[in-house]
């Protein structure tokens, strides 16, 4: 065995004329570009963006320009399309909603004598940013020269605050090298920027409509509402100077522009700082004055911590992050870093979101339009209530906030119960593809596991009686009366799309069917154990009867002659795919082929009855697991981010320990390299959340069984250890597991909690070891021509 670089399918080679992205290493808690290059801009926005589930700003350079997307965004303020700009069908989308790209104020802009501060002119001597995942900061280090030959040195550091949710600070330093020099620096805040038609896709015109517009000393405050959707924002920002002499200020405010302008003359070895300060609130009911009045209080709070204050509050919360939920691996540094930058980019993404949804890309880019999937229940969220169990409680209200949008959507498709959206922001169903959205009922029942797996990991029997008993019985009703109990006594549910895309409309989907399965379970569960609450809702003994009856006897296609489950009904009897005579570049296939070519043939984009065995365990055997892993592994060429972390965890399963080990790098490290070549639009969160999800739950083996927590744990060759918390009921769990041994360790304090090993059952009172058997030998599966995963270790 011996290391190596190897290309394979999860490469995705970058596109002509853009260079594969590479960060200086520099341990496992630092990102870090070490020269700026054009051709990535849009990359190190995403990967540089900061935010706190309420406010997210891109990663643009300080003076703005050049830039791929300016972005600063908050969560769930949207703006719609006109009537006329939407599906004509309104039965399929019910609204065209994106995420609207708010009031910049990141923009500080630097005038050298007569030269602006300009990276593509001048020469730039030293570019350097840094992501410090311990402290939350983003710095910036460059040194610069006029094209007349006066050097500047520029050092800002900028945070979005964990704690304090709406503000956001950037420290700005300049300091003259080599003469005294005069300088001025303007700091704006813009909102609807000319060069980008508005602030949001597809507007005609601006997106935020002036409301107000207010100065005071260096503050500048502007309101705005939307066009179309009637929401609401404030955004304001102050400063602080500080300089040896003072300099000469002025402030001036428009309806889309605040800005204050400073002069000073620097002296080498006496940098001048700019604090600037900002601060965001929105809202669908309250006025704008209101929203001015909490800017402002914002903003005096922000002032009296100052940039060193809300730095040494961020660092702080970081380190209690950290202390919680922190994971390790040692063996391979690269891994070991972009899992801590998974984690960072959750905690950026869910910590303030107010009960909001968590999006897609988090608050890094305006992909998908901002809007929310069923990747938030299917990965986010069991990541999240393992670790941060409020925070996946958040998440979950903000669905029960949405039911009443979901039972009017089931009433319009003439289906009971209710019918979550496939895309949304606010509710309302934004796709108009309906064989690959509504058909997708799945997303119904994953937002059900996701309400089983927090109210059984935490016992909050408060979120069950106020929205979890609620969420289950409707998703349950959607099922009972989609299905039907068939003449072979089966219950079957017909024409629905699984996670596969590249197969849509199928009878009785094994992912579908056996989700919906356990969605009827969970609610017969729930309206048993809070009586009153389910007979509120209407739910009487029959009702409870029936979910259990249709569970019972759920279809599960089954090829005997070929000893595989079938992903649905008659899958394995289709033309298989052409792999041999597919061209590299042909992937993604959904790019270049239409879906009548890819519905009637065998070739999976993405795990899904794959995925199944890992979501409803205990389904398929150890063997029909095996067999099902396999069979499948030869035809899933993976064109969405989302499979490779599901093939990491079945293959673990299965006794594939290094090409769970493979897998599990590929989705670790799909967003830092940019694997699919899609990232300066904003980050997966679903990819790096199922990163962390193949560790844990591939590697480590975890899985919820009636006993407890049990824990299968092997690591592949190339790790020497790994190790993670898992909260479980008021318990915190910490898990090690190492080439030979597994160790299981409680809190002090914790009271004795029982687990399985390996089968084994293990009463923990304090800590516990165990031994790992050795993997059994296995022939490795084979994947499509082309798109087995690269690998670390060529075998």
């Amino acid at each position: 065995m011996r290391a190596a670089t190897e290309t394979g399918a999860g490469a995705r080679p970058a596109a002509a004329g853009r260079p594969a992205p590479i960060w200086d290493a520099d341990g496992p808690w630092i990102v870090r570009e070490p020269a700026l290059d054009p051709r990535r801009l849009g990359l190190a926005e995403s990967v540089f963006a900061l935010a706190n589930g309420h406010l997210g700003l891109r990663g643009n350079l300080d003076e703005g320009e050049p830039r791929a997307i300016a972005g600063t965004y908050l969560n769930g303020f949207h703006e719609t399309l006109p009537p006329a700009r939407a599906a004509p069908d309104r039965r399929c989308r019910e609204a065209d909603q994106f995420i609207v790209n708010v009031t910049d104020g990141k923009l500080i802009r630097l005038l050298v004598e007569d030269e602006p501060l300009d990276v593509s002119s001048g020469r730039l001597e030293r570019h350097e940013r840094s992501l410090d995942m311990r402290t939350g900061q983003l710095t910036r280090e460059l040194v610069w020269t006029t094209r007349t030959g006066r050097p500047v040195r520029v050092t800002t550091r900028r945070l979005v605050s964990l704690r304090m949710h709406s503000v956001a600070a950037i420290s700005y330093e300049v300091e003259a090298l080599g003469a005294p020099s005069r300088i001025a620096l303007q700091s704006n805040l813009l909102a609807n920027p000319l060069d980008e038609g508005g602030a949001g896709r597809g507007a005609a015109g601006p997106v935020l409509v002036p409301r107000l517009s207010a100065l005071d000393d260096l503050r500048v405050v502007l309101a705005h509402t939307t066009a179309r959707s009637g929401l609401s924002l404030a955004a304001g920002m102050d400063h602080v100077v500080e300089s040896e002499s003072a300099p000469l200020t002025r402030t001036t405010c428009e309806p889309d522009l605040g800005r204050v302008t400073l002069s000073a003359m620097l002296t080498p070895g006496r940098p001048l700082r700019l604090v600037k300060l900002l601060a965001y609130h929105w809202s669908a009911d309250e006025s704008v004055e209101w929203l001015r009045d909490q800017v402002d209080a914002s903003l005096q709070n922000a002032l009296a911590e100052g940039f060193d204050g809300l730095a040494r509050m961020q660092a702080d919360d970081l380190h209690a992050y950290w202390r919680r939920t922190r994971l390790d691996v040692d063996g391979d540094p690269e891994l070991a870093r972009a899992l801590r930058f998974a984690q960072f980019q959750l905690v950026q993404a869910a910590t303030g979101t107010d009960a909001r949804a968590i999006a897609a890309t988090g608050l890094t880019g305006p992909a998908h339009d901002g809007h929310v999937f069923w990747d938030t229940e299917a990965y986010v969220l069991p990541v999240l209530a393992y670790s941060q169990p409020h925070v996946a409680r958040d998440a979950l209200r903000w669905r029960h906030s949405t039911l009443g949008a979901a039972r009017r959507r089931a009433r319009r498709l003439g289906l009971s119960g209710a019918v979550f959206p496939w895309r949304t922001i606010d509710g309302a169903e934004c796709s108009d593809y309906w064989p690959a959205a509504t058909a997708a009922l799945h997303l119904n029942a994953d937002i059900a596991r996701a309400v089983a797996l927090y109210a059984d990991v935490t016992l909050d029997e408060e979120f069950e009686r106020e929205a979890g008993v609620e969420l289950l019985v409707e998703t349950a009703r959607l099922w009972a009366g989609y299905g039907h109990h068939g003449e072979d006594g089966r219950f079957h549910i017909e024409r629905v799309t699984g996670p596969d895309e590249y197969s849509a409309l199928e009878d009785d989907n094994a992912y579908t069917n056996l989700m919906a399965r356990d969605n009827m379970r969970f609610a017969a569960d729930a309206s048993e154990r809070h009586p009153a609450i389910a007979a509120a809702l209407g739910v009487d003994a029959d009702e409870v009867a029936a979910w259990r009856r249709a569970a019972a006897a759920m279809a599960l296609p089954y090829d005997a002659r070929r000893g595989v489950h079938q992903q649905s009904a008659g899958s394995t009897d289709l033309e298989r795919w052409d792999f041999a005579r597919t061209a590299p570049d042909e992937y993604p296939l959904h790019a270049g082929r239409h879906s009548i070519e890819l519905y009637r043939r065998q070739v999976v984009k993405q795990a899904d009855l794959v995925m199944a065995v890992f979501t409803c365990p205990g389904a398929f055997g150890a063997e029909g697991a095996r067999r099902a892993f396999e069979y499948y592994e030869e035809l899933t060429v993976r064109d969405s981010p989302l499979s490779a972390s599901m093939q990491a965890i079945v293959a673990a399963e299965v006794g594939h320990t290094e090409l769970a080990y493979d897998y599990l790098r590929e989705a670790a490290l799909s967003d830092l390299e940019d694997l699919a070549g899609d990232i300066g639009a904003g980050l997966h969160m679903a990819s790096l959340a199922g990163g962390l999800l193949a560790a844990i739950a591939g590697l480590a083996g975890l899985r919820r069984t009636p006993a407890g927590l049990a824990f299968r744990p092997r690591l592949p060759a190339a790790l020497s250890r790994l190790a993670f918390p898992v909260v479980f009921r008021g318990r915190r769990l910490v898990v090690e597991v190492l080439p030979g041994e597994a160790r299981y360790r409680l809190d002090p304090g914790d009271g004795p909690m029982d687990i399985e090993h390996w089968g084994e059952p293990v009463r923990l009172e304090r800590a516990a070891v165990r031994p790992i058997p050795p993997a059994p030998p296995l022939p490795e599966p084979r994947q499509p021509a082309g798109r087995a995963p690269r690998r670390r270790v060529v075998r």
